[in-house]
């Protein structure tokens, strides 16, 4: 089994480098994905979040209020630490035991966007950090996503920078082009990555 992390800022294209892996045949373990199963109502994870930041943060079905607590922790880097101390260590338990199921013979990527900011760099055996640049990032979460200039800025703002990211990097791919450029450097480094098939 080979085990590599996957990174990149919001809206870098981190999540189409994941889909093209996965398509490919890598076993991707999405932390995004994980991080929202371990908040769902009913969970020690949202009883935990509710105890540390309060009933504000829920909805009225009891569920989590993303765009309140979102609020509280990308404008203050306290509240975000707060935050990941309850989340990182239950998506980092959830992961363990999907990667442990995975074929022995399976490319395992976990795809982590906070991967540089939460020190895992050293758990993979690689690392594959996308970049793109700033303005078109801005562009993709402004145009795409339709937040707010000013929201988009922030959430840049509470990441990593790129040379953060840069530095811990094993492959940078760059999504500065076309769809098909990107997918096109993602087939090329699954091979280099993939274990050879018996």
């Amino acid at each position: 089994m080979k085990h590599v992390g996957l990174t990149g800022g919001v809206a870098s294209g981190k999540s189409a480098v994941a889909a093209k892996l996965a398509s490919l045949g890598a076993v991707v373990i999405d932390a995004d994905a994980l991080a929202r199963q371990v908040v769902e109502p009913g969970t020690p994870g949202l009883a935990a979040i509710k105890d540390t930041f309060g009933e504000g943060i829920l909805l009225p079905d009891g569920s989590l209020d993303r765009p309140a607590l979102g609020a509280i922790v990308f404008s203050d880097a306290a509240q975000r630490a707060k935050l990941n101390e309850i989340v990182h260590p239950l998506v980092r338990e959830q992961a363990d035991a999907l990667r442990e199921a995975a074929a022995p013979g399976a490319l395992v990527v976990e795809d982590i966007p906070l991967l540089v900011e939460s020190g895992q760099a050293d758990r993979f055996d690689a690392v594959i950090v996308v970049q793109a640049p700033h303005d078109e990032r801005i562009r993709r979460m402004v145009q795409d996503r339709g937040w707010s200039r000013d929201d988009a800025e922030a959430r840049m703002a509470a990441q990593a920078t790129d040379e953060q990211r840069a530095a811990v990097a094993d492959y940078l791919l760059d999504n500065s082009g076309s769809l098909e450029e990107l997918e096109a450097q993602v087939a090329s480094l699954y091979r280099q990555l993939a274990p050879a098939q018996e």
